[in-house]
């Protein structure tokens, strides 16, 4: 049986389907995120000032968060929408425990 949604799933209650599109930009971040790991890996291996490395640890906290504000301005927009139009208001506790769980 496939769901409404996507056509693939049996019960996609706690998946997102995202655009190939979406995926990409993502997937983008994260290897740009990754990328900025080994750097400081290698900041560490080079023995780099603590300024210079916490500077770099700041700049990836700071794409970490960019990230976790877009992937949440879509779970509203897409996901938490969708439901409450679909009649599921639990949806809104549900939302308000990830908002606890993420601060």
């Amino acid at each position: 049986m496939s769901c409404e949604k996507c056509d693939k799933c049996q019960a996609c209650q706690k998946s997102t389907h995202r655009s190939e599109d979406e995926k990409k930009k993502i997937t983008k971040r994260l290897n740009i995120i990754e990328g900025q790991v080994r750097g400081i890996k290698q900041m560490i291996a080079d023995d780099r000032y603590c300024d210079d490395v916490l500077i770099q640890l700041s700049a990836i906290n700071n794409s970490i968060k960019s990230l976790q504000d877009s992937i949440f301005e879509s779970h509203l927009a897409n996901c938490v929408s969708y439901e409450i139009q679909s009649g599921n208001l639990e949806i809104i506790e549900e939302v308000t425990n990830l908002i606890k769980r993420i601060r």
